[in-house]
């Protein structure tokens, strides 16, 4: 029996990880770290990560092969109970390291997740191997870590240049932590993988991840985008990230050590997106690039604003993601599309969907609680 360290498997592209990882190995378990006061609040935290995907019998099934260790990314040693550590230690035969700060404003944030808290991981990685070895260790990057871009295709192998500035917070840490793995452990296999702008599912318009959803809807919506509409946006479906993650960290031997998640060349203009969002309102986007450098000023503005309302949410949130949405640079993914066997679905074929459901939701996921079982099913 394969046992799984993973991080993050209560997060977003956590749970589409966990979940594609569980269906593909029955015989696997995933000791999952969990930030909670006890085991009910973990396996609460479990489940509101899970509905998006499985339905309640579902996860009652799933639950016995979560090994849940109890701890925090943010403390020494990741805070797991030294007799659950040296459990961790015996069992676990791979680690995938997924969890992060997507603060992409917060130079604290990013360091005590995507540095701190990946330092323990590694370190955790480090006692496994020296015990009985480790067959993979895995982290989920960023393709942040490539810096500022202005319309390129970048592959896997340029994308790290030290010289070039980065964005924010979030791509430097996520830089560095690529580099404590590379030289932490130079003796274990190591695959990166370094999503794009991961944005919807294509077999349902249902979601659980907002903020970039809301900025495109938004944008969406103005009567006038201030951009250029040959300009390409690296968009692609969380399904198959998450598939992506979990068929290439299960390989024996995957040919490369980084794999760019991404839409690639594929990747569509910031025109036939717009319009494939708004089709079903009848209105077209129009374009004028020249409006770009005042509204950069107005969403600054805006978003630095200490004011909380609409307004300066919006703001907030297109002053972290405006860059991504400018530089018209795209990441190279035929690694990756040859070791999953196929490639990500276009963002104009599920984006409609996706936007109306949003907005009808109102940017929230009708979470459920875990129906009670009946009489009959506790007996069972």
């Amino acid at each position: 029996m394969s046992t799984i360290f993973i991080t993050g498997a209560t997060g977003y592209l956590g749970a589409y990880t966990a979940v594609r990882l569980l269906a593909a190995d029955p015989e696997l378990r995933l000791a999952a770290l969990i930030r909670a006061r006890d085991d009910a609040e973990a396996h609460d935290k479990l489940w509101r990560a899970l509905q998006l995907h499985l339905d309640a019998d579902g996860f009652r099934a799933a639950l016995p092969r979560f090994d849940v260790v109890r701890g925090d990314l943010h403390a020494p040693r990741l805070g797991v109970a030294p007799k659950t550590r040296e459990r961790l230690v015996a069992e676990v035969d791979s680690v995938l390291h997924i969890a992060a700060s997507l603060n992409r404003k917060s130079s604290k944030a990013c360091f005590n997740a995507n540095l701190r808290g990946t330092l323990s991981v590694i370190n955790l990685a480090r006692d496994v191997a020296d015990d009985h070895g480790l067959r993979r260790y895995s982290h989920v990057s960023t393709v942040a870590v490539a810096g500022q871009r202005d319309r390129e295709v970048v592959t896997e192998d340029a994308a790290v240049d030290w010289d070039r500035s980065d964005y924010d917070p979030y791509g430097r840490t996520k830089k560095f932590a690529e580099h404590m793995a590379h030289e932490l452990l130079p003796d274990v296999r190591k695959t990166l993988f370094r999503p794009s702008i991961v944005m919807g599912d294509s077999r349902f318009p249902e979601t659980t991840q907002f903020d970039m959803v809301r900025a495109f809807c938004v944008l969406a919506d103005l009567p006038v985008l201030p951009f250029r509409p040959d300009g390409r946006l690296d968009i692609v479906n969380a399904d198959w990230v998450g598939d992506a993650i979990a068929t290439i960290h299960a390989k024996a031997d995957p040919a490369h050590s980084i794999y760019h998640l991404s839409a690639g060349t594929g990747s569509l203009t910031t025109e036939a997106i717009a319009h494939a969002m708004t089709a079903s309102t009848g209105r077209r986007a129009r374009f004028v690039p020249r409006l770009l450098k005042p509204f950069k000023a107005a969403v600054d503005l805006a978003g630095g604003s200490h004011a909380k309302n609409p307004v300066t949410l919006v703001g907030s949130l297109l002053k972290v993601f405006l860059p991504y949405i400018t530089y018209d640079t795209v990441f190279d993914n035929s690694r990756a599309v040859a070791e999953v066997g196929r490639a990500p679905t276009p963002f104009t074929e599920y984006c409609g969907p996706l936007y109306r459901w949003a907005k009808e939701v109102r940017y929230r996921y009708p979470y459920a609680p875990l129906p009670p079982l009946s009489r009959g099913e506790e007996a069972a």
